[in-house]
């Protein structure tokens, strides 16, 4: 029995029915930036091994183990997340395959070993510390979002140490840092493979990067057509509805549909 604390629910994983996940709106929700990640990573299926850097309460792992059936690792500094992660992974009884750590991504190949693994994928807090009167006030909120105790730098760094050459590396982030983003990944050995960017609606400038990188790998990347969140009238387009819902889900889910943060 999985004990809930202060505001925590538990939700469904969108469409899916077996999977559900421990939330809490004062703590951590998963955006669908999670979700766009999640579907933009290709996976090893069978054979490997799958890290999530700042997992928060394990999203990323929990949609990836619908589609692979490989060993997955999820990384959490902060302990109250940490916590709601090894929760979401008993509540799903996928303790066979997902193993969540209290740690810190700086200096984790230290502790795990230099290049154990076949695909990394980070969600990474997206904003500088330069204003901190901007930042969020609640705590959890704030280091998830902002670079408190990680930068960029920092996380291009370790997601490099940690995957094996020739090994794949996913993040998601936002469109206005892509010249660091590059700039640091480079500098850590990992080269851009695919890119693409996504866009609140058609007209609106692009608010989501998500982008492949392969350690040592050749320079060359792919930029795929853009993703368009919602339509006109508001609703999520036929692409988003599918990457949400999947191909019946998506007819059941209309204007009222919950809305994710962007």
């Amino acid at each position: 029995m999985v004990q809930l604390k202060d505001d925590e629910r538990i939700d469904y994983l969108l469409a899916d029915h077996k999977r559900r996940i421990i939330q809490s709106q004062s703590v951590f929700s998963f955006s669908i930036d999670a979700v766009l990640l999640a579907h933009f990573t290709y996976l090893p299926i069978n054979r490997g091994k799958i890290l999530d850097l700042c997992t928060g309460n394990g999203v990323i792992p929990l949609f990836l183990s619908k589609q692979s059936r490989v060993p997955m690792t999820g990384v959490e500094l902060q302990e109250r997340l940490y916590d709601m992660a090894v929760r979401n992974v008993k509540l799903n009884q996928l303790e066979d395959q997902i193993t969540m750590l209290n740690e810190d991504l700086i200096g984790l190949a230290k502790k795990m070993g230099y290049h154990r693994f076949d695909l990394v994928t980070c969600n990474p807090p997206y904003f500088k510390t330069i204003d901190l009167d901007k930042r969020n006030n609640n705590e959890h909120l704030a280091i998830a979002r902002h670079e408190i105790y990680c930068t960029l730098d920092d996380v291009l760094k370790s997601c490099s140490e940690l995957v094996k050459s020739g090994g794949k590396v996913s993040i998601v982030h936002r469109p206005n840092r892509l010249a660091e983003i590059f700039e640091a990944a480079r500098k850590y050995k990992l080269e851009p493979k695919r890119m693409q960017l996504v866009h609140p609606k058609e007209g609106r400038e692009a608010n989501i990067v998500l982008i492949e990188f392969i350690r040592d790998g050749s320079p060359e990347m792919k930029v795929l057509p853009p993703i368009y969140i919602h339509d006109e009238d508001g609703n999520y387009t036929e692409k988003v509805a599918k990457i949400l819902y999947g191909e019946e889900g998506s007819r059941l889910h209309g204007p009222n549909s919950k809305k994710f943060r962007l």
